[in-house]
């Protein structure tokens, strides 16, 4: 993860998949690795229903791909 793209700022289509990873690594070093997991298959859920962001090949926006992480967490 690096960078602060300000050319997409404010348009909603930056992909959070990578800061959400980066929570699971860092739950993982604080010795929190079923909560790691969890976030991570969360992750991957959201991700294999489709719900993508158009850097990769979707057509889902910030917002909504972070909810879809959030949702598999439940």
């Amino acid at each position: 993860m690096h960078g602060s793209a300000p050319d997409i700022a404010g348009q909603g289509v930056a992909n959070p998949i990578g800061a959400i990873g980066s929570a699971a690594l860092m739950l993982d070093h604080l010795g929190l690795p079923d909560e790691a997991a969890r976030l991570d298959k969360a992750i991957e859920a959201a991700t294999a229903a489709g719900v993508l962001t158009p850097d990769p090949v979707g057509g889902a926006g910030t917002a909504e791909a972070t909810a879809a992480v959030i949702d598999h967490l439940a």
